[in-house]
């Protein structure tokens, strides 16, 4: 390495190498001297040619134009441009013949820089190589009536083989720097604006043809293609290459580019623009890999304003397509296609994650119908994603008109339906286990971007599902459901309902289904048919345990408040058939009713039943008050064994006797109102009326009776009474039962009272007692022949009153205004 060194140093010191080092310094100087003395002389040619030169760059430019053009003054660039001789024209104004019309000025800048041919020059021609223009405005205006100010250059001649000159002036270069740059065309309410910080382009010619790498780094004003909608790319800044193209064949430009930056993001363009005479047709194909929101901030205001409701978390890759007509109307056809792969989507009515599906936009859906909002459409294929946990599939969905979106499509999903717990942020049902397949055609409308009034046709099957009811603690276990929805009905077909030791099967129908559920529930009527083979009442008492009431939410209900709002509100019609039902001690056969459910309220119509060896037919009305319920029952029994009656309703809360003291066959109809605590009846919580009679009956030691029988007939067995007849008429308040008729036709007496009898405190009755032995009345044949003799002889009149919480039995008769008052 040393050695190599020291040769260098001796070569670089010899005298050969200084004697052609000196040769190389002279040359280099004979250059710069000669490039100085022909800037001279072209300076010099300038002042002595300078009227001459700008008098033919005038006829130059005025041969081309149909217009005024406008230069301030005129310079020579010494030494610039070389071997070119480089002139510079000072604040140019270039305008057409109407510019007093519109004021839309086609060129103004301060400088324009024009490189000549020299050899050209000096045979006194004119031949334009390289402009460069600095600090200007360019404006390109449209009118309405298609009159533009680029019609100031005047179209070339054909050139014939004859007129083709070599010496024809070419423009090979282009430069442009801080130029504005406005195309207005009011024909199309189109509106292109771009503040070019740089414009770059050599241009290569083929006879006619050209192409052209141009570099352009510019700021985006507008690049509205419908003014009404505004503008794509709104500024963003926009930096890359161009390889353009012209065919003077086809009068055409194609653009194609590679890695063009417009804001943060790179694409892919190719382009294409007609320039024939009478057309202005143009292409552009953009591909990209880009954010949703950063696409969507490229789109015009009337795209963006929707898409920036929705948002993809990843990349997405994107191809848009506008094709159209700058003379044209109205927004050309756009077409956008994107594909999106395991991303999340973010939409105004929740997240749908695992997303992927391939999207389609069009403003041009039925093609006949021209490019539009009310004509644009969303098209997405394969598409599958969680909604809330749930997976979905959808083959094809589309969104048409969005001015007034409808969307449509098939929608599939597979899932264990405890996923849906995590969702469930109100916390009003909570699924164990289960299992749900769906298939529904669905459509629906979107109103401020919000999926509304979905209607659905198909099927859900759900099977094995348990789950717990929190607003009315109820708990089911494994039930099976199938749903059909049509276009007039929701058909629910093969549920099981099991219940602890209770299963109850139903099927039913809700007529007008999707319209009701979301505009009136109120209104929506479920149609239940229901068989039970056999029922506990007391364990379904749960079903109507008011919901607690929570705040009214202002905003948008979800999808699971919503049903949860049509549950509690819409009315529940059922046709009741069951084997076996017992509540308390009263086991029923055979039983029949239609019942309702309203606003938590069990109405009951057309019940009967069979129990107690016989039958009862009943209307009943069951509302939840607080812990309680308010009953108001309507019931007419026929022929039922008394015993085992009161046994069953726990002798209706009466302590003064018990169901062993009476027998007999009961029949009544009562009307009465009361309170119902943990399925027992309150005691003196009836009000109503009762009529009864009791056939076959007997009395077995009842007290007031007894009492009586002591005092009145010491020497009868008064505990052990059968009657011909037993019948009543009372009004009952409470614990007070005001007996407005009490017929006791008997083997040991007769007796009639009326008054008012107590199960607590306040008995006062009147009774009417004759003293003959009724013992041989019951063999008399006819009812007119045992009243005939029913009262005669001696008659007693008795008061039974309460004495201390105990009754008394006393002489006397009571006054009837009293009476009256007490009633």
């Amino acid at each position: 390495m040393t050695a190599t060194l020291h040769r260098i140093k001796n070569f670089l010191q010899s005298a050969g190498f200084k004697k052609y080092a000196k040769r190389f310094g002279y040359f280099v100087l004979g250059l710069v001297a000669l490039v100085l003395i022909a800037g001279a002389g072209l300076s010099i040619y300038f002042n002595r040619n300078k009227t001459e030169i700008m008098a033919k760059i005038n006829t130059k430019i005025n041969d081309n134009i149909n217009g005024d053009f406008h230069i301030g003054d005129f310079q020579y660039k010494f030494l610039t441009g070389l071997p070119n001789f480089t002139v510079a024209l000072k604040d140019v104004e270039l305008k057409d013949k109407q510019w007093k019309t519109h004021k839309h000025t086609l060129l103004k800048t301060k400088e324009i820089e024009v490189r000549l041919n020299v050899w050209s020059l000096l045979q006194k021609e004119i031949n334009i190589h390289k402009i460069l223009i600095n600090d200007a405005q360019i404006y390109l205006y449209k009118a309405e009536n298609g009159y533009s100010n680029s019609d100031i250059f005047k179209p070339k001649k054909k050139k014939t083989p004859e007129t083709q000159s070599d010496s024809e002036t070419t423009i090979d270069e282009i430069d442009l720097n801080n130029v504005h740059f406005i195309l207005d065309n009011r024909i199309g309410h189109k509106l292109f604006d771009f503040d070019v910080a740089s414009l770059k382009s050599k241009v290569d010619y083929d006879g006619d043809d050209w192409k052209t790498d141009v570099f352009l780094d510019t700021q985006i004003g507008s690049l509205a293609f419908n003014t009404v909608h505004g503008s794509f790319a709104k500024q963003k800044r926009l930096k890359g290459t161009f390889a353009v193209t012209y065919s003077a064949e086809r009068e055409k430009i194609d653009v194609k580019t590679e890695g063009l930056k417009i804001g943060s993001d790179s694409f892919d363009i190719v382009a294409f623009f007609n320039l024939a005479k009478g057309s202005a047709l143009f292409g552009i194909n953009i591909s990209t890999t880009i954010l949703w929101q950063n696409a969507s901030n490229l789109l015009s205001a009337n795209i963006s304003s929707k898409l920036n409701h929705f948002n993809l978390k990843k990349e997405i890759d994107v191809n848009c397509d506008i094709k159209g007509d700058f003379n044209a109307e109205g927004d050309p056809r756009i077409v956008v296609q994107a594909e999106v792969h395991n991303n999340e989507l973010s939409i105004p009515d929740g997240l749908l994650t695992d997303c992927n599906f391939k999207g389609i936009f069009t403003n041009n859906f039925k093609p006949k119908e021209g490019f539009s909002d009310a004509n644009s459409a969303v098209i997405l294929t394969r598409f599958s994603a969680k909604y809330r946990n749930v997976p979905l599939k959808i083959a094809q969905l589309s969104i048409n008109n969005l001015e007034k979106p409808l969307a449509t499509g098939v929608v599939n999903s597979d899932f264990d339906l405890p996923v849906m717990n995590e969702e469930n942020t109100e916390k009003w049902i909570h699924f164990t286990e289960g299992h749900a397949t769906l298939n529904l055609k669905f459509q629906f409308d979107i109103v401020n971007l919000y999926i509304t009034k979905p209607r659905f046709i198909g099927n859900v099957d759900v099977k094995n599902v348990s789950f717990h009811f929190i607003p009315k603690n109820i708990h089911a276990e494994k039930i099976n459901v199938k749903l059909q929805f049509t276009q007039e009905a929701l058909i629910i077909n093969k549920i099981a309902y099991k219940n602890k030791n209770n299963t109850i099967f139903i099927d039913g129908k809700i007529n007008n289904f999707l319209n009701l559920y979301y505009d009136a529930p109120e209104k929506m009527v479920v149609n239940w048919n229901i068989y039970c083979p056999s029922i506990d009442v007391r364990q379904f008492m749960g079903v109507l345990a008011t919901s607690q009431k929570k705040k009214v939410n202002t905003k948008k209900p979800s999808m699971s408040q919503q049903l949860r709002n049509a549950i509690e509100k819409c009315v529940v019609d059922i046709n009741l058939k069951a084997d076996k039902i017992t509540y308390n001690k009263l086991t029923a056969t055979n039983t029949k009713a239609v019942i309702q459910m309203i606003d938590s309220r069990l109405v009951i119509k057309n019940g009967s039943l069979q129990t107690c060896g016989g039958s009862i037919n009943f209307s009943t009305t069951l509302s939840p008050n607080g812990k309680n319920y308010n009953f108001a029952s309507n019931a007419q029994v026929n022929q039922v064994d008394i015993t085992q009656f009161l046994k069953s309703f726990n002798n209706f809360g009466i302590k003064s006797f018990t169901p062993n003291n009476i027998r007999g066959q009961l029949t009544s109809n009562t009307d009465m109102t009361g309170m119902i605590h943990n399925g027992e009846l309150v005691p003196n919580s009836t009000h109503g009326s009762l009529n009864f009679k009791v056939s076959h009956g007997a009395l077995i030691n009842f007290e007031p009776i007894v009492k009586i029988g002591k005092f009145a007939f010491p020497f009868r067995d008064v505990k052990n009474i059968t009657f011909s007849d037993l019948s009543g008429n009372c009004k009952l308040r409470g614990e007070l039962v005001d007996v407005n008729k009490l017929t006791i036709s008997s083997s040991v007496l007769n007796l009639d009272a009326e008054g008012i009898y107590s199960f607590g405190r306040g008995t006062n009755m009147a009774l009417t007692i004759p003293l003959r032995n009724s013992k041989d009345d019951a063999k008399l044949a006819t009812k007119a022949e045992r009243d005939a003799v029913r009262d005669r002889g001696i008659v007693l009149h008795l008061l039974a009153v309460d004495d201390g919480g105990k009754m008394k039995i006393k002489w006397g008769k009571k006054d009837k205004g009293k009476n009256k008052k007490e009633k």
